[in-house]
């Protein structure tokens, strides 16, 4: 007994041995690779005249469902405003709020699109999104809750997630697009996809067109759930990075057209890693565009770089800094009269 308990003892011993060392490998090989020329960086592109917002909520309790704001003046490195407090009240729905998206629509102001949704109901328990409007960033109102169990033929929906939104210059509408499912019987949901709905102003979706109702938009090709998606244009071409929940990575698919047919491009996360909730945008001034994304099993986000929206190369972790935990967000260009406005009215 002595002798097998003292190999059970040697054993565990050996195990955390590997454990430390499988590590501490993790983290000095990729520093120690890169010194030798073996994995090659982006460098931090140096951007002109730019400036920026990320909005993003902090985690799944409700305290933690909430929308805050960090801003940069370098597109790499973001500071918290009034150190992560909520920024926009909610008052409908659920009262908790997650996945949230900034833009600035074509009428000049800007809107916050954002999960209805109480993680602690479960992961199909909810169907709405919520949207405020805002003309300063400081200031946000006309909150609206849009309710998919509200209009006919949408009562099954269970997921509607990550809603975010781009201008339809063929419709002169917003497209809004998140990541959806619905009960096909009791206890059987269908597959995740993204779904898409068309807005003029973001406190409805519009249901008496056919062709502008709420409609499944897009499907890996493998049949596996996709959540996610953050569309951007970059030239005459639409860039569709999602997350494939088959390989729990984040891949891209093209068009040239936001009717048109998508096609598949396959993964572009370099981590290596589970990641979700990629968003992306252009350093101001310059070619690059920088992908954050959600590396959820670390607590934590990773930043790679691209100048072709197709290849990226990772970004050193000393480049770019987001140390206030954020969970998946958005980030928006703003002006330096925008920028010192958040500073003077949010510190």
């Amino acid at each position: 007994m002595t002798k097998n308990f003292s190999f059970k003892k040697l054993f565990k011993a050996l195990v955390i041995i590997a454990l430390i060392l499988a590590v501490s490998a993790a983290i000095v090989v990729p520093s120690v690779l890169y010194g030798l020329g073996y994995i090659d960086y982006a460098e931090p592109a140096q951007g002109s005249g730019g400036y920026y917002i990320m909005a993003y909520f902090h985690g799944n309790t409700p305290a933690e469902e909430r929308i805050s704001f960090a801003i940069s003046d370098d597109g790499y490195n973001f500071t918290p405003l009034r150190g992560g407090e909520p920024m926009a009240e909610q008052t409908t729905g659920t009262g908790c709020a997650r996945d949230p998206y900034i833009m600035k629509g074509e009428d000049g102001y800007y809107y916050l699109l954002a999960t209805d949704m109480r993680s602690e109901l479960g992961w199909t328990a909810n169907h709405a999104i919520v949207t405020w409007k805002s003309s300063d960033l400081v200031n946000w109102e006309n909150e609206s809750n849009i309710d998919l169990h509200d209009y006919s033929g949408y009562e099954g929906v269970n997921r509607a997630w990550a809603p975010q939104a781009i201008w339809d210059e063929s419709k002169n509408l917003y497209m809004v697009y998140y990541s959806s499912s619905v009960w096909e019987e009791e206890g059987v949901s269908s597959k995740t996809q993204i779904w898409r709905a068309y807005t003029r102003d973001f406190t409805s979706f519009i249901t008496d067109d056919p062709a502008l109702a709420p409609a499944p938009y897009f499907a890996p090709a493998s049949g596996a759930d996709a959540i996610d998606a953050d569309i951007v244009k970059a030239g005459d071409t639409y860039y569709m990075y999602y997350k494939d929940q088959g390989l729990d990575d984040i891949c891209l698919a093209t068009s040239s057209s936001l009717d048109g047919e998508w096609e598949e491009r396959g993964v572009v996360n370099v981590r290596y890693q589970g990641v979700e909730g990629s968003f992306i945008y252009n350093i101001a001034g310059t070619k690059e565009w920088v992908m954050w994304m959600d590396s959820y099993k670390y607590g934590r986000f990773f930043m790679q770089q691209t100048s072709d929206m197709i290849n990226f190369k990772r970004v050193k972790k000393s480049d770019y800094s987001a140390n206030f935990s954020p969970r998946h967000g958005s980030v928006a260009a703003i002006s330096e009269e925008e920028y010192i406005r958040l500073l003077n009215n949010l510190t």
